[in-house]
């Protein structure tokens, strides 16, 4: 079992070095294949030694190897972090289609969670691969029981994308009429949210949902006590989605069992 929790995590060290490709470069607009990794300031292309994860700017001292300059080290942090993610994902769902399909959803939301901080876009190609992921899903659903769905229910992932789409939209709405404005809720948000619920499910989509709305007031209380923000301030809300969807893949389902022994008890 060791062997696979290590390959988990070599997986993810991998999948978040092309990560960093796609936080980098689809926001302006290029391609993902082409032209191949290089250096963004001698232009010098990047060769295998330049390219392991983690591993080389570490042994790189975070610089390139050619002309000195210095690499972010958010480049190490994805990587990292994708691994992390691979693991525990693996540790819930061991090798099966929950946690491939879990695993591909939160490599596209962890590309959304970088790119919505740095440009506060979340791009429509993001939302198509999530969506184009979706449908497999749902197919397979119906022969055979996806585990974060809770019953075999055909409809159930299209109730979650209508779930989410619809109560964010929801929200976008009534902020427009009352307050006048259209930034009560981003349409990258709003349109995120129907794959994610394709791949949740109708409860877990309420989970994700409801995760994601607390963890946003929290922080932007501790930011508005710390001063960092005031009232007026835009606050992004992709990153608390990508939260709320990787704590309901892990924690979802016993919470809300939690929550409904709660409510049977009174």
């Amino acid at each position: 079992m060791a062997f696979f929790y290590i390959l988990a995590a070599l997986v993810g060290l991998l999948i978040g070095s092309f990560l960093n490709v796609c936080i980098y470069r689809i926001p302006n607009n290029e391609s993902i294949v082409m032209p191949p990794s290089h250096c963004m300031k001698c232009g010098h292309r990047l060769t295998v030694l330049d390219l392991v994860p983690v591993f080389s700017y570490v042994f790189l001292r975070g610089r390139c190897r050619h002309c000195g300059e210095k690499i972010s080290p958010r480049y190490a942090l994805v990587e990292m972090m994708t691994s992390v993610v691979y693991v525990l994902l693996f540790h819930k769902y061991g090798l099966s289609v929950d946690f491939l399909a879990s695993a591909y959803l939160m490599s596209i939301l962890l590309v959304v969670f970088f790119i919505d901080l740095d440009h506060m876009i979340i791009p429509n190609q993001l939302v198509i691969a999530a969506l184009i992921g979706g449908i497999p899903i749902f197919i397979y659903n119906i022969f055979r029981p996806i585990e974060i769905y809770g019953d075999r229910n055909w409809w159930n992932p299209l109730l979650g994308a209508l779930i989410g789409f619809g109560f964010l939209l929801l929200i976008a709405i009534l902020g427009y009429i009352v307050y006048k404005t259209d930034e009560a809720m981003g349409g990258g948000d709003i349109k995120l949210f129907a794959p994610i619920g394709l791949f949740l499910g109708w409860k877990m989509t309420i989970m994700s949902l409801f995760i994601s709305f607390v963890t946003a007031g929290v922080i932007s209380i501790i930011l508005l006590l710390l001063k960092k923000k005031d009232r007026k301030s835009t606050f992004v809300f992709g990153p608390f989605i990508v939260i709320g969807t990787f704590a309901t893949y892990l924690f979802g389902w016993e919470f809300f069992n939690w929550y409904i022994g709660t409510l049977q008890m009174y």
